[in-house]
């Protein structure tokens, strides 16, 4: 019987993981897609993003039930709890990364034509690869239970911040010496601050995973 009762726990643990792997996959490729339906200003690829954002939330809410589930049923202990609660953290956080490349799409299409002016639309791609790799790299840590391969992600949020003072003081700039493309600037710089938000959330999320894997959080080197 206690045979069986572990296997079950296996199973919905590995069912668990599998969710969360897909829905981090889907979050990773909107921010690739909102990023590309910017720079391309194809608003059918900015539908797309926002229509697909409701997978995300719809995995999300399984995510969710499994988790509760898995207490109920298996009232798991010490490692076991830790990671069905960082789970549970970890798929409310990827579906707000979700939500960010979702404005982002949304904003793509408020820009308008003249976006090709703005200097930063050649850094936002860019800013966005760091974003998603530490998206990727947070969920495979989750994977793996691989403590240093969070610390890394949480190391490489510095980039994403470099990349968004950078754009910020440029579009400031840009609006200074053009009032009037100011809406459009704004929108450009809601775009980079939804790329940074992103990496501020896959940060969160290597915390979780780095505290379920050895029971502590990293240590702030700045601390």
């Amino acid at each position: 019987m206690q045979e069986h009762t572990v296997k079950a726990f296996d199973e919905d643990i590995t069912r668990l993981r599998g969710l969360i792997a897909e829905m981090g996959g889907l979050s990773e490729a909107a921010i690739a897609q909102s990023l590309e339906a910017l720079v391309k200003g194809d608003d059918e690829l900015a539908d797309k993003v926002v229509k697909g954002d409701k997978r995300i939330d719809a995995l999300e809410s399984e995510i969710d039930k499994l988790a509760v589930r898995i207490i109920a049923l298996r009232a798991p202990m010490a490692d076991d709890l830790r990671e069905v609660i960082a789970a549970l953290k970890i798929a409310g956080v990827v579906e707000r990364i979700g939500d960010y490349s979702k404005n982002i799409a949304k904003a793509s299409k408020e820009i308008g034509p003249n976006r090709k002016q703005f200097e930063p639309l050649t850094l936002l791609p860019a800013m966005a690869d760091v974003a998603a790799e530490m998206v990727h790299d947070v969920l495979t840590a989750y994977a793996a239970r691989n403590a240093e391969l969070a610390r890394e992600v949480i190391a490489a949020d510095e980039k994403v911040d470099a990349f968004y003072n950078s754009i910020f003081r440029n579009l400031v700039s840009h609006m200074v010496e053009n009032p009037s493309t100011i809406s459009s600037a704004a929108q450009m710089l809601f775009v980079a601050r939804n790329l940074e938000r992103i990496g501020d959330h896959a940060t969160n999320v290597a915390e979780m995973v780095h505290f379920a894997a050895t029971g502590t959080y990293p240590v702030d080197d700045d601390g």
